[in-house]
């Protein structure tokens, strides 16, 4: 090829026109047979259409050059002996084909989601949500590239092989143990979201959003904003000083993780009761005082003071008798704590629902929300779609403090 006297030809401003059209026929793999056209031309476009040709491409409005006379131009001078398509090559670069280029980043995107893949054989609690996190573009939309997706896969993986973390810990210091940066898992990163991701296959955690449920979702797996703010209620448990003192008076005991990690429990009753909503643990102390039974409540999902607690009980030899609501919400973290620690239930059965709804009448507000499974009865969560009726633990209330007089 004569490149000189090519880019004198063909290389000039006037038909750059030209070059960008070829250009784009070989990325879309079509062949330069045919014509193309430029609307509105300039008289330097045509003089240059013109030399290149050697006579008028046309008179009318817009400038008309079939692909198959230049590339015979070319090969007939010499200039480019391989014709067009190597004269364009030359001049525009090398053309990679469409497909070709679409071939190229399906790879680089399956290998970027390959840390994934052995994350989900090597840890089964994973396995659905690797496969899931893949096909519904949330890696895509935080990482836009396969490069940057790789990164953030391989991050992320480094997260959640490391988890659950027990004792629980800060955050911030197993961001920097883990990623080099105690920032690394701040609300809004990408490893962070993605990672939060992770944790809910793995905990269970509910869906959710804001602040307070980052909070408690990475509390689920022993990570910690913060050990103060992370607290669970007892009542009547004794095995620290303060929960003595406090057993002693019959009040209620709110307990915060830096209290269990600093001071852990040294003796343990052998059946602790577990309910969801404070209102219970309240009346406990209200009606039973000094002589209720030993009582946690775990306050919704559990908290990651309640977990190191009920944990510490369990090592100690307690059993657990757990109680929570009668919706879709309550069914599910009870699930959640069956993940932590054994417990049996405590009117929170199948046949304890159906009396609670014969017995509470009209006044029951109607079920909603995503239904949820009941492992230790199944036959709870058929009752549940059945009469399709919440029962919260204040309806019952007066049964549970029967069960909790000592």
């Amino acid at each position: 090829m004569d490149e000189a006297r090519l880019r004198r030809l063909l290389g000039g401003a006037d038909l750059a026109w030209l070059v960008e059209r070829a250009r784009r026929r070989l990325e879309r793999g079509q062949p330069l047979t045919g014509a193309v056209s430029l609307a509105m031309p300039s008289p330097a476009e045509r003089a240059a259409a013109e030399r290149l040709l050697g006579r008028t491409p046309g008179a009318g409005k817009a400038l008309t050059v079939r692909l198959d006379a230049v590339d015979a131009v070319l090969v007939r001078s010499g200039i480019s002996p391989e014709g067009l398509e190597a004269a364009v090559s030359v001049l525009a670069g090398r053309v990679v084909p469409h497909d070709e280029v679409r071939r190229s980043e399906e790879r680089a995107w399956t290998e970027a989601y390959a840390p994934l893949a052995g994350l989900g054989e090597d840890l089964p609690a994973y396995a659905a949500w690797a496969v899931r996190v893949r096909d519904d573009g949330l890696v895509r939309r935080l990482a836009r590239t396969p490069s940057a997706a790789r990164s953030l896969v391989e991050q992320t993986v480094r997260v959640l092989r490391e988890l659950p973390v027990a004792p629980p810990r800060s955050l911030a210091v197993f961001a920097a143990d883990t990623l080099g940066s105690a920032h690394a898992l701040d609300d809004g990163t990408p490893v962070a979201t993605l990672a939060l991701a992770g944790v809910r296959a793995l905990t269970g955690h509910p869906d959710g959003a804001g602040s307070a449920w980052r909070r408690a979702a990475w509390a689920s797996a022993g990570l910690l904003r913060d050990d103060v703010s992370s607290t669970v209620l007892t009542l009547n448990l004794r095995g620290t000083p303060a929960l003595d003192w406090m057993a002693e008076m019959g009040e209620p005991s709110v307990l915060t993780l830096r209290q269990l990690a600093h001071r852990p429990l040294r003796t343990a009753p052998p059946v602790v009761h577990i309910c969801e909503n404070p209102a219970v643990l309240a009346a406990a102390a209200d009606n039973h005082g000094t002589n209720a039974r030993p009582l946690v409540c775990v306050q919704g999902q559990p908290s990651a003071a309640a977990l190191t607690l009920l944990t510490r009980l369990h090592e100690l030899g307690a059993a657990f008798r757990y109680h929570g609501d009668f919706d879709w919400g309550g069914l599910r973290i009870a699930t959640t704590l069956s993940g932590h620690v054994p417990w049996r239930p405590w009117r929170y059965t199948a046949d304890d629902y159906r009396a609670a709804v014969a017995a509470a009448g009209p006044v029951l507000r109607p079920l909603d929300g995503k239904p949820a499974q009941s492992p230790w009865d199944p036959g709870l969560a058929l009752a549940l779609a059945e009469h399709a009726l919440r029962v919260e633990e204040e309806a019952v209330l007066g049964l549970l403090l029967s069960d909790l007089a000592g």
